[in-house]
């Protein structure tokens, strides 16, 4: 341990002799604190599929200018290895450091050789996609930590698809940024010298005003003359402008902001995490729908990536999850595609492996394929791009995830909050026209296919041996599989670690079939069409398990709901052992 705390004294000290002037002083507050030192400089910053993500600080376990810096070195000795003539896509949301984070990025880019394309003010995660479509980019960036708390930024990285970077180049960029000194491999220019190179292009409005067109394409309204009232929260992030210009676009949408929450504020002062799936972060935007009686709330999170929603039914306001959504949504464009008359076999239906079972009943019954992808929506937009390539991308329905991101059209790659107001707007009024709220056909959905619950659980170990228990845990799991959980029997277990077939429903004869990259994801087919979906996390010590059951009616779902999730809870903490698992009795 000696040793260690020797290396992290002279990684400290090198920061201090040769960091920027702007980290000189939280540097000094680290010299007497030697646990705040190592956790700053013990790692670096994990580089995962998607890009890099963390708190703001010093050092090399924190996002911070140098670290930024060092991610755009190896990003750019990727792109110059693999492109003639790279560019690249830059934006950002309302987060703090993020203009420094894009400016600096811009530095090492042009510093490269490099040209640049930068939206001058934030914009939505979607917006930054279409921009490397529309302007024929080589990679975006996007500096967002999506809807993490206050102290955390992120740096996404795009492909010249306008998709997240999916696995095999990811691992390719990782390792330009190994071989990438912080300090002596870096090359950057001062900003007033990369504004002077001319390979600096501000992004201008013809790009948005596209991107916003490309939205408004995806119009699925067939009672647009249905007035309905919405409340709207940005979460003190990009939403406003994109999504209050769409909402404008289609009309017939009474829209009142709400205002602690309209304007941008990377501190989020009136919710601790900005994240539409946790009600804390809604209950400003609910006050103000019980004040007004609004039909809908609309709250985007601060990158605009994902929505979460409410809808006021009896005089009271209901959150929908974000799997209600995807099943709400996926139900009306097929609704829509069968009364204009379309054949919805050949449709696609995009959705991850941790989404719920319920659209696999819908894609039964109106004849669409479904088609699983691993956790996170690049694999979806990977899909897509598929799709395209075989000239079937007129085949594309839908997309989403459990997690609250949906997209609807080909004109990006990642899920898109702006069309998915537009969409649920338009949803919402068509029933409103036939004296229906969402809820209402929510439970007409259940009544008729099953009431599916979906839940997630985690289990955080300690920082310390938390990651070694972890994998432990997950190869005991895959030596000794538990014969019950909450009283299930265990029918099947898949394991994702192997690369399987990808699963999907309605397959056509003309349809190649795939395979699903190796994952450490492992799932328990349980008796009565339920199941259990256990993954560690790629960047901490933690185990999320993924918990779905279906049952006659809503309380038979609840109680075995809340069953299932108390078992998961248990298989996931270390100390339980596999042979727990053995007997019904045990687990009742």
């Amino acid at each position: 341990m000696r040793e260690t705390i020797k290396e992290i004294k002279t990684k400290y000290e090198r920061w201090i002799e040769r960091a920027d002037s702007s980290l000189q002083n939280e540097l000094m507050d680290l010299a007497n604190d030697q646990v705040a030192m190592e956790d700053a400089f013990l790692h670096g910053l994990v580089f995962g599929t998607g890009g890099l993500r963390g708190t703001l600080g010093v050092g090399t376990n924190r996002m911070n200018v140098h670290t930024v810096a060092r991610a755009t070195q190896g990003l750019t000795d990727y792109l110059k290895a693999n492109f003639e003539k790279p560019s690249v896509a830059i934006a950002r949301d309302s987060r703090h450091m993020g203009k420094e984070f894009c400016w600096m990025s811009a530095r090492v880019f042009v510093a490269n050789g490099v040209r640049v394309y930068l939206y001058p003010r934030i914009e939505p995660t979607p917006a930054l996609s279409f921009a490397v479509r529309h302007l024929h980019c080589t990679a975006g960036v996007c500096v967002t930590a999506s809807h993490n708390p206050k102290d955390y930024n992120g740096y996404k990285i795009y492909g010249a698809d306008g998709c997240q970077i999916t696995t095999e180049t990811a691992y390719e960029i990782q390792n330009a940024i190994e071989n990438v000194d912080e300090f002596d491999d870096v090359k950057a220019l001062s900003w007033d010298a990369a504004l002077n190179s001319g390979l600096i292009n501000w992004i201008g409005e013809e790009c948005i005003d596209a991107y916003l067109d490309s939205v408004a394409e995806q119009s699925l309204d067939i009672s647009p003359s249905t007035r309905i009232s919405v409340v709207y929260t940005p979460l003190n992030g990009t939403g406003q402008e994109c999504v209050g210009r769409i909402l404008d676009r289609i009309g017939n949408v009474d829209v009142t902001l709400v205002p602690e929450q309209s304007y941008h504020n990377g501190n989020f002062p009136s919710c601790e995490c900005p994240n539409p799936e946790n009600r804390e972060a809604l209950q400003c935007g609910l006050d103000l729908c019980d004040k007004l009686q609004s039909d809908l709330l609309l709250a985007t999170d601060p990158d605009c990536d994902r929505l979460g929603i409410a809808v006021r039914h009896a005089g009271t306001f209901e959150l929908l999850n974000g799997n209600e959504v995807g099943v709400l949504l996926t139900d009306y464009v097929a609704r829509i595609k069968r009364i204009n008359g379309e054949d919805l076999k050949n449709s696609v239906l995009l959705t991850s492996i941790v989404s719920s079972d319920m659209v696999e009943a819908l894609a039964f019954d109106y004849g669409f394929q479904m088609r699983r992808t691993l956790t996170g929506f690049k694999f979806i937009g990977e899909q897509i791009g598929f799709l395209e390539k075989d000239a079937e991308i007129g085949r594309f329905m839908l997309g989403f995830e459990e997690s609250y991101g949906y997209l609807k059209g080909s004109y990006v790659r990642d899920k898109d909050a702006v069309v998915a107001s537009m969409l649920i707007c338009q949803m919402a009024r068509w029933y409103k026209s036939q004296g229906l709220d969402l809820v209402d056909v929510m439970r007409e959905l259940y009544d008729r296919y099953g009431y599916y619950r979906n839940i997630l659980t985690s289990v955080t170990y300690s920082s310390t041996d938390g990651v070694d228990k972890m994998h432990e845990l997950f190869a005991d799991l895959r030596r000794r599989p538990p014969k019950y959980i909450a009283g299930l029997e265990v029918e099947q277990v898949v394991d994702y670690g192997l690369g399987l077939p990808m699963p999907i429903l309605n397959r056509l004869p003309s349809d190649e079939g795939q395979r699903l990259p190796p994952s450490d994801v492992l799932e328990f087919c349980l008796s009565g069409d339920n199941k259990l979906i256990m993954r560690p996390s790629g960047t901490e010590p933690k185990a999320k398990a993924y918990v779905f059951v279906k049952g006659s009616t809503a309380d038979e779902a609840s109680t075995l709901l809340k069953r299932l999730k108390k078992a998961a809870g248990r298989l996931l903490t270390p100390h339980t052992t596999i042979g727990d698992y053995e007997s019904k009795e045990m687990i009742r």
